[in-house]
């Protein structure tokens, strides 16, 4: 009966226990093994997230992602294969474009060690089978809207409708360790489900859409009411009904209410930050020449507009109820 059981997040307990180790651990290659795999999995997750980049940069503005292939972001050289080695091919050229020798960001080699380190920890964390493929397929989904959303404040429907797609596809055959539509059902009917684990796995999928996806359109829809402005793009509805067909509704809450609080901290400081460094502080003086205020007045209202990337915060929370809480709780838990 692990579909009901009550324990927070017990997926990451049951797949430790099926270490992909045990086979080979009476062979004298093991400790090989054991290099080897994780060293796969992040040259693999670093060549991903070479990909990942492609999406980044080329999905929010409309170009296609197949073709032309890699080329310098400001000559539009194409890039050589030697140096489009993920990370190394950066490093090798540093940083800069082997035609024209303008900087190339830093982003490109962060987003692939990130992703290749994410690679790692995944199957650290869940070794190797479905449950792998299925966050493996999430982070990385994960990592094109949170990047993107920092970038320049889009989440592309590119990203989060197939996502959504893939996360109910998903449950068809990768269990949501959700007890919440059992709970339901159970409570409606007093009496237990006769349908089998795959209804509800499904339903747990579609509750956790539903759940995040309507649960930051009524926010968005009160702070109008009351602000009479908008305070959050719909891209962040459609994100969460993503994260919440892969997570399942605990979890999606988890996630939002993480990520909120993360996102409110930041938030908070970064307005503060800017207040204190003077931002717009040239605009805020000419502003109270013409009587519309004080200069301190003005420059607080100024900084509390800058729009914080939501759905960056949100990614954050995702990866870290995935990753992070799971471990924490089961510490706390002892």
């Amino acid at each position: 009966m692990v579909l009901y059981g009550s324990s927070a997040l017990p997926q990451p307990l049951v797949i430790r226990q099926r270490s992909p180790y045990l086979a080979l651990s009476r062979f004298a290659a093991c400790g090989t093994v054991k290099t080897v795999i994780p060293f796969f999995f992040f040259l693999f997750g670093i060549a991903i997230g070479s990909f990942l980049n492609v999406c980044i940069t080329r999905i929010p503005d409309g170009v296609s992602i197949v073709s032309p292939g890699s080329r310098c972001p400001r000559c539009l050289t194409p890039i050589k294969p030697y140096d489009n080695i993920p990370v190394f091919g950066w490093m090798l050229l540093r940083g800069k474009c082997r035609s024209c020798g303008l900087p190339i960001s830093s982003m490109y080699p962060l987003i692939e060690f990130l992703t290749g380190a994410l690679f790692v920890l995944t199957f650290y964390k869940f070794g190797i089978n479905l449950l792998t493929l299925k966050w493996l397929i999430f982070s990385c989904l994960i990592i094109v809207l949170t990047v993107t959303d920092l970038r320049v404040r889009l989440l592309p429907d590119a990203i989060t409708f197939p996502g959504l797609v893939l996360g109910l596809l998903l449950s068809l055959r990768i269990t949501i360790f959700d007890p919440t539509a059992g709970t339901l059902y159970i409570r409606a009917l007093h009496r237990l489900p006769p349908y089998p684990a795959l209804v509800f796995n499904v339903l747990n999928a579609i509750l956790g859409a539903l759940l995040g996806s309507l649960l930051l359109w009524g926010a968005a829809a009160l702070y109008k009411l009351l602000r009479k402005r908008e305070g959050m793009g719909f891209g962040d509805v459609k994100m969460m009904a993503m994260v919440g067909a892969f997570l399942g509704p605990r979890e999606t809450f988890l996630t939002i209410l993480v990520g909120t609080l993360f996102g409110s901290v930041f938030g908070l400081s970064w307005v503060a930050l800017l207040y204190a460094y003077g931002w717009k502080r040239q605009l805020a003086e000419r502003a109270a020449r013409r009587g519309l205020g004080t200069a301190t007045s003005i420059r607080w209202t100024i900084a509390t507009q800058y729009q914080l990337p939501l759905g960056t915060f949100l990614g954050i929370g995702a990866l870290i109820v995935v990753y992070l809480l799971p471990t924490l709780l089961n510490h706390l838990s002892r």
